[in-house]
């Protein structure tokens, strides 16, 4: 994704969940992805999806149960 996609992306996300923390960065090697951190922390990564002339984005994340505790 480029730096004006990631942006946007970031931008609505700080809106969203309220974290002027969170931040996005591309991943290296990796030109349809962007990993998403809030202070420091790894939270997930953004995929963008390219279909039938379509673009969207999908957060992944992951919660292990060891961070439930």
């Amino acid at each position: 994704m480029d730096r004006v996609t990631i942006n946007k992306i970031q931008n609505h996300l700080r809106n969203t969940l309220g974290s002027k923390n969170l931040k996005i960065e591309g991943r290296e090697n990796k030109s349809d992805s962007a990993d998403v951190t809030i202070n420091g922390e790894f939270l997930g990564v953004i995929f963008e999806d390219k279909e039938d002339g379509d673009i969207c984005y999908h957060l992944n994340m992951t919660i292990l149960d060891i961070d439930l505790n």
